[in-house]
């Protein structure tokens, strides 16, 4: 339960409100992951497309990818578990999200919980554009990752593997789209001005591409590239819009400063 701005929230408050933020997320993750299960060998196919369309193992449309394999009895269990978890915490995103940014700004008012849903509604579908960006690119990441196999070996992969892969690269480009999105969102409620945002205008283009440079899991520059480039236009797009917001709030602020009465001075 949220408290007036202005008033503390002792810390005992603050961990009852990440738990009942926590669980909300767990239940949603919980619930999309159910969709994950039942739709798991069109899941599988999906993820395994861009690596099988390689010609470095049979086709997929043999049903059968020869250099990706599972080992262990319960090892197709735990990936179908495993699949429907990851699943449902792509699908659901938007309450995920927007839970983690209601935690974030605590003791919300009607114009800040407005705020917060613009900024879920925002952030899913620039997460989605991170996540299909990376999707499109894996192709090339796995051929440059394989092409540094020596040319008289071979090279079987375990699919776990190329799970781990394939959701680092995800989640790395979904949450590199969505991190501007915090500036606007800090702004809107007027944390942060247009000017603070776009000042190191250098310094976060660099971290921009030493962002990529290290958490992207290829070593090529291409993916890293791809990745760094829109996360700058992002960058240049949410401090426009924070300009913008300046602009229209300082417009704003002398007509109520107008519009307040002026006690007169009383008479001596």
């Amino acid at each position: 339960m949220g408290k007036p701005q202005g008033d503390r929230m002792p810390l005992l408050d603050h961990i009852r409100e990440f738990r009942d933020r926590l669980i909300k997320s767990v239940i949603g993750i919980l619930a999309a992951s159910i969709v994950g299960w039942i739709f798991y060998q069109e899941i599988i196919r999906l993820l395994t497309l861009p690596f099988c369309d390689l010609g470095e193992a049979v086709t997929p449309t043999q049903e059968a990818c020869g250099d990706l394999y599972v080992n262990g009895i319960l090892g197709p269990f735990n990936l179908q578990v495993k699949i429907a978890i990851l699943s449902g915490v792509l699908l659901a995103a938007p309450i995920w999200i927007y839970q983690l940014w209601s935690f974030i700004t605590p003791a919300l008012h009607k114009k800040e919980k407005k705020v917060a849903l613009i900024f879920a509604a925002i952030a899913t579908p620039l997460f989605s554009t991170g996540a299909i960006l990376a999707y499109l690119i894996l192709p090339h990441a796995v051929d440059v990752l394989l092409g540094f196999t020596p040319d008289n070996l071979g090279n079987l992969v375990r699919f776990d593997e190329y799970l781990d892969f394939v959701l680092r690269l995800i989640l790395i480009f979904g949450i590199a789209f969505v991190l501007p999105l915090f500036l606007v969102a800090l702004n809107l409620l007027g944390v942060l001005s247009g000017r603070s945002i776009l000042k190191p205008w250098r310094t976060a283009v660099f971290l921009c591409f030493l962002f990529t440079a290290t958490f992207t899991p290829t070593p090529d520059p291409i993916t890293m590239t791809l990745l760094a480039i829109p996360l700058c236009l992002i960058y240049f797009a949410s401090g426009t819009f924070a300009i913008l917001v300046d602009k229209r709030r300082a417009k704003k602020e002398p007509q109520s400063i107008q519009a307040t009465p002026i006690d007169k001075p009383e008479s001596i």
